[in-house]
């Protein structure tokens, strides 16, 4: 019994919420259509959230033409009172002066009711000369005052503008600049990449002889070069011949007054094939340590270039 009677009122509260779904789309429609009249309403998604949303805006309109045709009656009703309370001071006007309203001309209505738009101009009291000067001097010293302004405002105006032609100056020059700077860091950076280039490459070449030298001095460590066929080594004989002729000279400056004497014969034939075989004997054994000393080193030269 309580599972049926709840199904019964959760129907009922459905139902019940069918009925009021279906009362606020038809009011947001007839409300949409009021709103846009002949031009066809937007298409719009039709859910729960949108008709509510909707319908709230449908009440809040309804309520605001309701509040605004209630005004605007009492505007009209106060109107209609106005009208009524000025025809009856217009009478009791021309009654206090004796006249009536078919007595006055259309020439001075048209002048008294242009009295009376400058007066409602001027915000003043009454129609009266003292009330119109003080207006008109009010307003001329008002008019100095805006004109006061607008000269200032010129001025601003014309400084404004200088300082804008300035700064648009310096800016184009500054654009300038920049530009120029740019340019000036892409040259300098193609240049740094070219250098860094350049020293990768005599990085890698300095790498690459310091191994050939390397492997060279390792090739000659394991063939056993003598020390005596190296290049310092054949400096330095060359050094100590050069020694050994500066030391002969003056000998062979003492020995010149003995030339023209007549030695032995047969002594000085001996002693002089000995002074050649020691000479020919020290020339080859030098050139021997010369010749060797070329082909160690062209050979290492080649081996390194290859």
């Amino acid at each position: 019994m309580r599972s049926h009677s709840s199904r019964k009122r959760r129907r009922e509260s459905s139902s019940g919420r069918g009925v009021a779904m279906c009362e606020k789309n038809r009011k947001v429609s007839a409300w949409l259509s009021a709103v846009f009249g002949d031009q066809p309403v937007p298409e719009f998604e039709v859910n729960t959230r949108t008709i509510a949303l909707l319908h709230q805006l449908a009440e809040s309109s309804e309520a605001r033409s309701r509040e605004a045709s209630l005004l605007m009656d009492d505007l009209r009703q106060k109107a209609v009172e106005y009208q009524a309370d000025g025809a009856y001071h217009q009478d009791l006007l021309f009654q206090a002066v004796g006249l009536s309203s078919g007595s006055v001309s259309k020439t001075t209505s048209e002048l008294l009711s242009a009295v009376e738009g400058v007066a409602t101009a001027l915000r003043v009291r009454d129609t009266a000369f003292g009330s119109f000067v003080p207006a008109i001097n009010k307003l001329t010293s008002e008019l100095s005052e805006a004109e006061k302004k607008d000269r200032k405002l010129n001025r601003d105006l014309n400084t404004l503008r200088k300082k804008m032609a300035s700064t648009l100056v310096l800016r184009k020059n500054l654009q300038e600049d920049v530009n120029k700077t740019r340019q000036t860091q892409e040259v300098e950076r193609a240049k740094a990449d070219e250098r860094l280039l350049n020293m990768e490459f005599v990085k890698n070449k300095s790498r690459d002889l310091t191994y050939r030298n390397k492997k060279a001095e390792e090739q000659l460590a394991s063939r056993q070069m003598s020390t005596s066929l190296s290049h310092k080594a054949i400096l330095e004989l060359s050094e100590r011949v050069s020694t050994l002729k500066q030391e002969l000279q003056p000998l062979t400056k003492k020995l010149e007054p003995y030339a023209d004497l007549s030695p032995s014969p047969s002594l000085a034939q001996v002693k002089i094939e000995e002074a050649k075989r020691e000479l020919v004997a020290l020339d080859s054994a030098l050139e021997q340590k010369v010749d060797l000393m070329n082909s160690s080193l062209a050979k290492v030269s080649s081996r390194t270039l290859q």
